[in-house]
């Protein structure tokens, strides 16, 4: 296996994940799909992201650094190697014609995760749903019968009553489902258990890391425990990640600090947790995903993949890797 596309020449395959290069898809475009996440389904792996094209722009009523583009919709790459991706065109569209939609160009839709439900055959979206003032607060679930889409849009809601920003969802190896989402003004990280047809919250939760203000949140497995990586909320501006284990997924979570070592690791390489990708046919091999933001130039934005390091003793850590081969460091 080999790494992502990271040349700016149409239709050249690199061996190597070169961080922070533009990485084209097999038509020769730049890959588009910011706070994303990867579906694994029937051999072959699902990138879906925000879409984000067009001018950035500051609206003139900001009182804080909220840049943005206008909503497009969701994108979705598809891959067998984790090395060349296909376009698969926009699976969520945003919705032009009604000013009132969630999906309404001039909203906000972040941080897309597609789950599957093996028992309803559906794959299902959620997503952080707001108004361009952030105070809507909301998540946001959609379904299709493909994972190429189209995605039908049920709607959105506050998940237990609760604000609900950046957001992701766990399917644990019994088939349950959890969605993770910063709450209270982004102050508390609960953690909410879904129903078995993964459309809405079931009503268990639990509220975590309270009153430390976590976002960005991406959940993986290990050795029959639970790890929590997320980041800290200081808008665009990096900052220090954090790592976070549990024996249960609803927690306690004990913190365990943070897991990036290197250039740059205390500004987490200048990047954001997005999700963390289990590797598929190897054992012990994750990939962290991050964003590597640009505020003024959201379409701009690029990406870090960097494998996760486990020692004989089980703790974790991120290295910095200018570029590196999965065949090479998963062995």
């Amino acid at each position: 296996m080999v790494g992502c596309q990271t040349s700016q020449k149409k239709n050249m395959v690199a061996s190597e994940i070169v961080s922070g290069e533009i990485w084209n898809d097999t038509d020769g475009n730049p890959i588009n799909a910011h706070g994303g996440g990867i579906l694994y389904h029937e051999g072959t792996y699902y990138w879906y992201g925000e879409y984000k094209i067009g001018k950035t722009v500051l609206p003139e009523w900001a009182t804080w650094e909220c840049f943005r583009t206008d909503v497009s919709g969701v994108s979705c790459y598809s891959s067998r190697d984790l090395s060349t991706w296909k376009f698969e065109g926009l699976v969520l569209p945003a919705v032009k014609n009604d000013t009132l939609h969630d999906l309404h160009p001039s909203q906000v839709l972040e941080r897309p995760k597609v789950v599957y439900n093996t028992t309803t055959k559906k794959f299902v979206m959620w997503m952080h749903i707001d108004s361009p003032d952030y105070l809507k607060a909301a998540a946001g679930v959609a379904v299709s019968d493909s994972p190429v889409g189209p995605f039908t849009y049920l709607g959105s809601f506050r998940p237990n009553n609760a604000m609900s920003r950046d957001q992701t969802v766990f399917v644990d190896d019994n088939g349950k489902a959890y969605h993770f989402y910063s709450s209270e003004d982004n102050k508390t990280m609960y953690i909410s258990e879904l129903t078995s047809d993964y459309l809405k919250p079931n009503g268990h939760f639990t509220r975590n890391f309270i009153g430390m203000s976590r976002e960005a949140p991406a959940v993986f497995k290990y050795n029959g425990k639970y790890y929590l990586l997320s980041s800290g909320c200081t808008g665009w501006d990096p900052n220090q990640a954090e790592l976070a284990v549990a024996d249960s997924i609803m927690g306690p979570w004990t913190i365990i600090g943070n897991p990036c070592v290197g250039k740059d690791a205390d500004k987490t390489f200048y990047a954001q947790s997005t999700f963390v990708l289990p590797v598929h046919g190897m054992n012990n091999a994750y990939i962290a995903m991050f964003d590597r933001w640009k505020k003024t130039n959201l379409q701009d934005s690029r990406y870090i993949w960097l494998p996760l390091s486990i020692a004989n003793d089980g703790s974790i850590t991120i290295p910095w890797r200018e570029r590196w081969k999965l065949d090479e460091v998963f062995k």
